[in-house]
């Protein structure tokens, strides 16, 4: 009799595996090397690029980020695919916006990142290292910031963690899921509206979409202002105003810009236009990582009031197109130049008149940066850091499993393809020294036992600076080298 239960008790357990999906699976054995789970629970027929669709999102994460109490957490959410060409292909980008019982928008600190209700669920659908605009990104924040306070740590970039996602428990692949570029990061100041409705345009957001006549702030064609797109820019914030009033500012940029306006007066008044510190390490940055698609397309310009002043900040956005890979996944084994800008405004002045200097500030900022955040360890680390997150994992596995070859051919080994992307690197980086006329050699050599001894400097895989308190299981770089908390 007891050999019969032992029996039945082992057949059901296996009726009950054959059962459970691979999402249910994953859930109950994740382990400090998971990456998050999430799963889209959705009519996925109905999704698409226009309108959002009701759903709910459910999140599992071993390290309880989102929920100190739990590792899962759900909410309701609208989902809305996002992405020009990238929605075309069969792994799609999802936008995520988080609602509460009464259809509220809801923030929610998801991960640890920041309050808020929009998200983006970041396929990587051309990237063969599905990490590159990761990347770019955690090099940015660690050399940029706001030239102003704001609630975010004066953060000019995205932050994000990468997860496997399901769709209705479905595998779908490696995503990340990351904050956005919005007026609440970069702390623009709200429209105010008065007891008249009339409305007062102060924070503005623009967004760069496309190559055509006004992408290099040097001219503009006629059209119409009250729409959310004008001359190869799309309108933010205020998003919910397109007006005369939300889009002269960035005409009278153009024009203080404009190949007709006077050199005397540009050189005098430029910096009321620009942070030239943000000027210099966009463009360093744009050249060390080879960012090939982000002349203002791709690329944010934000004025925190419009009616205090016009200083214009610019912040990256979508750089698949970097560490030698093109924008439609193919290998790009051109090499940065240091004159990549002299077409497109105000770097035209900028660099070829070297109005005060600013040649000069690029390359001291290239001489900083090339012994730290842009030495060839630095990024090598970076790569490694994450390449190891997707193996350990088994999410490189599952990916290559699942997307090899749609839409780009993927390596079984990511080390593989990650070699090709170092040795770009290494090609750039000495080609820029070259350039800037810089000793080559500085930032190859490993530069962490430089470091006085007492001195602890901790950093997340992300680049955020932390303290000891705040290390829990994971990989984290101690004083420039890896370490791993398990």
């Amino acid at each position: 009799m007891r050999k019969l239960l032992l029996l039945l008790l082992i057949l059901q357990g296996m009726l009950v595996s054959a059962q459970e999906s691979l999402y249910d699976e994953m859930k109950r054995t994740m382990n400090e090397r998971s990456l998050p789970l999430v799963n889209m629970i959705v009519d996925a027929a109905t999704v698409n690029r226009t309108d959002y669709v009701p759903g709910e999102i459910e999140i599992a994460d071993y390290h309880r980020r989102t929920n100190s109490d739990s590792k899962l957490v759900r909410y309701r959410c609208k989902f809305r695919i996002r992405g020009g060409t990238a929605s075309s292909f069969d792994k799609k980008s999802f936008s995520v916006k988080l609602y509460d019982d009464t259809d509220e928008n809801l923030d929610a600190n998801i991960f640890g990142i920041r309050e808020e209700n929009s998200w983006i669920l970041d396929a990587m659908a051309v990237d063969r290292i599905r990490m590159r605009n990761r990347v770019c990104f955690d090099v940015w924040n660690a050399m940029n910031r706001t030239p102003y306070d704001t609630k975010y740590e004066n953060r000019n970039g995205t932050q994000g963690e990468f997860v496997e996602l399901f769709i209705n428990g479905e595998y779908n692949g490696l995503y990340c899921l990351t904050d956005k570029i919005d007026r609440k990061l970069l702390g623009l100041k709200k429209v105010k509206v008065d007891e008249e409705d009339n409305v007062t345009v102060r924070g503005l957001l623009y967004k760069g979409i496309s190559w055509r006549s006004g992408s290099n702030l040097r001219s503009y064609t006629g059209a119409e202002t009250n729409e959310d797109t004008w001359n190869a820019w799309e309108l933010q914030y205020p998003d919910d105003y397109p007006s005369a009033d939300s889009w002269q500012p960035l005409m009278d940029l153009i024009d203080f810009c404009s190949d007709s306006a006077s050199d005397e007066v540009f050189a005098q008044e430029y910096r009321n236009y620009f942070y030239v510190d943000n000027l210099a390490d966009y463009a360093v940055f744009t050249m060390a990582l080879n960012v090939g698609d982000n002349a203002y397309k791709n690329t944010f310009l934000s004025v925190v009031d419009i009616t205090k002043g016009h200083r214009y900040m610019i912040t990256p956005w979508d750089m698949d197109m970097s560490f030698g890979g093109y924008w439609n996944g193919d290998y790009y084994e051109d090499l940065a130049s240091i004159d990549r800008y002299n077409r497109i405004a105000p770097y035209n002045r900028l660099t070829v008149q070297d109005i005060e200097g600013f040649k000069d500030l690029e390359k001291s900022k290239w001489t900083e940066y090339c012994t730290t955040l842009f030495s060839c360890n630095s990024i090598s680390e970076r790569l490694d850091n994450y390449a190891e997150l997707f193996t350990t994992s088994g999410a490189w596995e599952r990916e290559y499993a699942k997307w090899n070859g749609n839409p780009v051919p993927l390596k079984e080994s990511i080390a593989e393809e990650l070699e090709y992307v170092k040795g770009w690197y290494r090609k750039n980086y000495e080609s820029l020294c070259a350039q800037f006329g810089v000793d080559d050699t500085m930032g190859i050599t490993d530069n962490a036992s430089h470091q006085p001894s007492d001195i602890i400097i901790i950093y997340t895989i992300d680049g955020r600076k932390i303290s000891q308190e705040d290390m829990y299981r994971g990989f984290y770089i101690v004083n420039g080298k890896k370490v791993v908390i398990r």
